[in-house]
């Protein structure tokens, strides 16, 4: 069953994450950063639940003018289920609702089931472009 993510479900999302292979955590996945994402951006992530456990998720959120989707993870003991694929539809849903037309997602070169997913479910893997980072603190 998929639901709208509460902050209520971090402590059952860390331990999916960090069992996820091409998932990567960082500072930005600490509780009270979530909870701030969640207030931010309301009714666009959700958990898929199977008998109150949480085996996936989907972080969801726009800037006003683009969607970004981050940490969809399924359970390995639940894919092949389309979980992914259904609540990936919920996020596009939503984000068509509040006017966003596109959504980006950032997957990591190295990790093949991520790229694997987002090909066949015929999401383009854009290039031309790099992104940079660099921490806010100084």
């Amino acid at each position: 069953m998929i639901r709208e993510m509460t902050i209520h479900d971090y402590e059952q999302m860390i331990p999916l994450w960090n069992q996820i292979e091409g998932l990567a955590l960082s500072d930005a996945d600490s509780k009270s950063n979530i909870e701030t994402y969640l207030n931010r951006n309301p009714g666009l992530s959700y958990v898929y639940e199977v008998e109150g456990s949480i085996v996936g998720t989907i972080l969801c959120g726009h800037d006003g003018r683009r969607g970004f989707i981050y940490h969809v993870a399924v359970n390995p003991q639940f894919r092949n289920q389309r979980i992914a694929q259904r609540m990936v539809d919920v996020c596009m849903s939503k984000l068509k609702e509040e006017g966003i037309d596109k959504c980006h997602i950032f997957v990591l070169d190295d990790n093949e089931g991520g790229n694997r997913f987002w090909t066949r479910t015929g999401w383009e893997k854009r290039s031309g472009f790099s992104v940079y980072s660099k921490d806010t603190i100084m």
